[in-house]
């Protein structure tokens, strides 16, 4: 069976930077690998879109643009905020941080750089323009329970 919209799909992963080799994450790091239904959003769209037609035991390298990943680095999401809003946080640049917003919602955010007065913070996903490729290996691919195959 082959991959396609309401599928499942259990496949090993490494995705590195396009430009620096960089290894950001390995499903072999934990030993399992990742189980997805294609056609719900569940991993970006850039790798469900190429992982279609693929079968049981066919490896792969997919090279995924920024905009089909995580999308382009936003500069508004890059901010100044009072340094107040940090006390009792040892500040270093590339300090990654949650915090709540007042409704309640968590934003994920790395220090870019501070002072006595400000925080600049980055609230853009960490792999925001950053081209990925990923190397796959289909452990397994099953109708989604319901459907025909």
């Amino acid at each position: 069976m082959e991959v396609k919209p309401n599928t499942v799909v259990k496949f090993h992963y490494t995705v590195r930077d396009k430009e620096t080799g960089e290894v950001y994450d390995s499903s072999y790091q934990r030993g399992e690998p990742l189980e997805v239904v294609i056609g719900v959003n569940q991993i970006i769209p850039g790798l469900e879109k190429r992982l279609i037609g693929l079968k049981k035991g066919d490896e792969a390298v997919i090279e995924v643009p920024a905009v089909e990943a995580y999308g382009a680095k936003d500069p508004e999401l890059i901010q100044a905020l009072p340094r107040e809003y940090f006390q009792g946080i040892e500040l270093e640049k590339g300090l990654p941080l949650q915090m709540r917003t007042p409704e309640g919602d968590i934003i994920y955010l790395t220090v870019v750089d501070f002072d006595d007065k400000t925080v600049t913070v980055d609230m853009n996903h960490p792999l925001a323009g950053r081209d990925l490729v990923f190397e796959v290996k289909i452990e397994d691919v099953k109708p989604l329970e319901g459907e025909k195959s």
